[in-house]
């Protein structure tokens, strides 16, 4: 792309245009017809609309890096056919935790790997093969040949239910094998081994159990599944073969992760499992699975066109998305490197081949969760309403609060707790003496400050007052207690924040902007909360730490006024690629379009040391929410075409920080273009703010007020408007989408 000219600042329509344009709806969809621009909205009309975005392969894959996901929020499969026709998958599920779920370049398991060979086979003809992921219904479909020879295979995850199907139907009879790939337990392997179960006749059943292990987090934890199939027995401990040629074969699995105190009991809880499951009628099941995802689909969108540039930021949406969706839901968070859907091959260094070791189990920077890298894949999830994915997120955070907090007790002698930047499913944080040498998480607070943000959005999103009791409230008074009581005063009275990281970048330096920022965006969003929600003596307490608070650092810049990383000279040696003054703008939203002061985020924008573009990086968002329509453009388009050319699958993303497939990639592209399209100052309802004439694009997002806003813009205007409910209409401020030269 050619470098974007700069633009001048959109103009905004006035309140009795968009008040009258709100007013009409019933017109406008006349006139969207008229410009072939009408807003569908119907399930049909939706499943139209994502039919091109669905994936569609003629040809059979290679190897795992071929591979597609599907998956049901919990469980993920990773599917690929290879030449001679075998149908293979990993199994990915979000809490199979290894024996250090915290290691270096583990974690996060597989449960392993299914291959199902076809006798004749139909699929290694490839006169007529086709593979495809079908979006709206949640599946993938394989057939080859045609007529009398034709084959089809389904495969998908029940999306209300943990098991596996695998439903194959061939026009004349042939045999199926289905085998098991466990590569815990081939020679040479290092870590501790699964478990097969042998002698079962019509069921495979293996297991990997944590027991050795000195963390209580993952001590006797299990994790592994069964597989069965009508009309098939075991050929060994391995495989299921047929016992006679059919046209029809239904093979499911059921995975299972549990805590029990010996092998057996997990074994048993198993099989009963997968006895209650098997009774289900899969029929029922199967239309019940493509209602979950036609309902997803249905509550957000976001369909842009105009060029090729569009078409494929649509793509990359919907996909992002749709991979957020199939391990969103389960026990634990998304996994910033890689998710559930790494692969054998996925490491390629520089094509000089995987090293000894690496397996589907294996991502660079291990099983820890970083914040910084998973809130990414999170804030997104708000404007597109999947309030239900952003609950193991907290979940898990609350978890980790809890178990943090006697541990502040004991290593600093008071009360609060907070959450380390890294840190394994289960927390911990270490005991910082005054001389221990700081690095880049050593003296990194800010994570409680951004999740309580979160959590205050959700909120507000949601109108959810129980949530706000239970876990909003008592989890940022826990963060805030920590800050207040970790920290001295200065002569003034005001908290002084030192030593204290400014996130990754500068170490041990003094007020860093993150957590200043951070500190008072928490309060003033907790102070603002109806009186029912927070009692007379913590509102007294943080109306209190309100008048400690020192300012946010600033200073100039080439003669212009700018925000500062830190208090004082600025002199400390960086170390990162991070702009943490711009913790202003995102993600606390102090400073943005229709607040106050936008001048001097402007200014500190454009004066950020760093300009980067893709993985975690934020410019794309703080571009869209300064306005600045042409970088957030381009960079938005970076975001969603940067596939790994290592494989297959469009959403795939590369590596550049993190690890195939970087799922920072797609969820940054993802704010920023819904910042793009929605923003909100106060209550008011910012409406295309950073919006290319360029582009055309269909949409429905979420705001707070449990408000949806479905617009339709063509040519540069905004040619239809609905929002639910009626009365935020006069809340809605419309800016002019601006031209964006290339």
């Amino acid at each position: 792309m050619k470098k974007i000219k700069n633009l001048a600042h959109a103009t905004l329509c006035s309140r009795w245009k968009i008040r009258a344009l709100a007013g009409v709806g019933g017109l406008l969809v006349g006139l969207g017809c008229a410009h072939a621009g009408a807003a569908p909205g119907g399930m049909a009309s939706i499943a139209r609309l994502m039919k091109p975005y669905d994936t569609h392969w003629t040809t059979p894959g290679g190897g795992p890096s071929a591979s597609m996901p599907v998956g049901n929020g919990a469980i993920g499969l990773n599917v690929w056919t290879e030449k001679n026709g075998d149908i293979n998958f990993y199994i990915g599920k979000t809490d199979s935790w290894s024996n250090w779920p915290g290691g270096a370049n583990y974690g996060l398991m597989k449960l392993g790997q299914i291959k199902i060979t076809m006798t004749p086979a139909p699929l290694a003809a490839r006169h007529h093969f086709a593979q495809d992921l079908q979006l709206y219904k949640g599946q993938i479909r394989i057939t080859e040949g045609r007529g009398a020879g034709v084959v089809k295979v389904r495969l998908w995850v029940d999306a209300n239910h943990p098991v596996i199907h695998v439903q194959v139907r061939s026009a004349r009879p042939i045999s199926i094998a289905t085998h098991l790939i466990d590569w815990r337990v081939k020679p040479g392997y290092s870590g501790e081994p699964d478990t097969i179960v042998p002698k079962l006749k019509r069921r495979i059943i293996w297991y990997h159990r944590d027991s050795r292990t000195n963390i209580a987090a993952v001590k006797n934890l299990t994790f592994g599944a069964l597989i069965a199939s009508p009309g098939c027995r075991d050929k060994n401990a391995e495989t299921l073969q047929s016992t006679a040629p059919r046209k029809t074969f239904d093979i499911s699995i059921y995975p299972l992760t549990a805590t029990t105190a010996t092998a057996g009991e997990w074994v048993g809880m198993l099989r009963r499992q997968a006895h209650q499951l098997s009774a289900l009628p899969v029929a029922g099941a199967l239309r019940a699975d493509h209602r979950w995802w036609a309902n997803f689909w249905h509550r957000s969108w976001v369909f842009v066109s105009g060029d090729k540039a569009a078409q494929s930021t649509t793509r990359g949406y919907v996909l992002q998305r749709f991979v957020s969706a199939c391990a969103g839901r389960g026990a634990y968070p998304i996994k910033f490197n890689g998710s559930i859907f790494v692969v054998a091959d996925s490491w390629h260094n520089n094509g000089a081949g995987n090293p000894p070791g690496v397996t589907a189990d294996f991502r660079v920077w291990g099983g820890q969760y970083w914040f910084q890298n998973t809130r990414a894949i999170y804030w997104p999830m708000l404007k597109a309403g999947d309030f239900d994915m952003m609950k193991p997120l907290f979940n898990m955070y609350y978890r980790e609060l809890m178990f943090n907090k006697p541990l502040v007790r004991q290593y600093y002698h008071h009360g609060g707790s907070y959450i380390a930047e890294t840190a394994p499913f289960y927390g911990g944080i270490p005991d910082i003496t005054p001389q221990m040498k700081c690095v880049y998480t050593t003296r990194y607070y800010t994570p409680i400050l951004e999740l309580s943000m979160m959590m205050l959005a959700y909120y507000h999103y949601t109108g959810d007052a129980a949530f706000a009791r239970k876990t909003l409230i008592p989890m940022a008074a826990l963060g805030l207690e920590f800050f207040d009581r970790h920290f001295p005063r200065d002569a003034h009275g005001k908290l002084l924040l030192q030593p204290d990281n400014s996130i990754e970048e500068f170490w041990s330096v003094s007020d860093p902007a993150p957590d200043i920022a951070g500190l008072h965006a928490v309060l003033a969003g907790l102070l603002a909360l109806p009186p029912s929600l927070v009692n007379g003596s913590l509102r007294r307490r943080w109306e209190k730490m309100v008048t400690e608070l020192p300012p946010l650092p600033m200073g100039l810049k080439d003669g212009k006024k700018v925000l500062l990383p830190y208090t004082g000279p600025q002199t400390a040696p960086r170390h990162n690629s991070e702009n943490p003054e711009l913790y202003a703008v995102y993600p606390f939203r102090l400073f943005g379009l229709g607040r106050p002061h936008l001048k001097l985020a402007e200014n500190t924008f454009a004066a950020r040391k760093y300009r980067m573009t893709g993985d975690w990086y934020e410019d794309a968002i703080e571009a869209a929410m300064l306005g600045r329509t042409g970088l957030a453009m381009k960079d938005v388009i970076v975001n969603f075409t940067d596939k790994s050319s290592r494989m297959k699958f469009p959403a795939f993303w590369a590596r550049v920080n993190d690890y195939r497939p970087c799922e920072d990639d797609g969820a940054v592209g993802e704010d920023a273009l819904q910042e793009m399209l929605l923003q909100t100052a106060g209550k008011k309802l910012l409406l295309l703010p950073a919006w290319p004439a360029n582009w055309n694009v269909y949409f429905k997002l979420h705001a707070p007020e449990r408000t949806m806003v479905v617009g339709r813009v063509l040519k540069g205007k905004l040619v239809y408007l609905k929002v639910t409910p009626a009365s935020r209409r006069a809340d809605v401020v419309v800016y002019k989408p601006r031209v964006v030269h290339e």
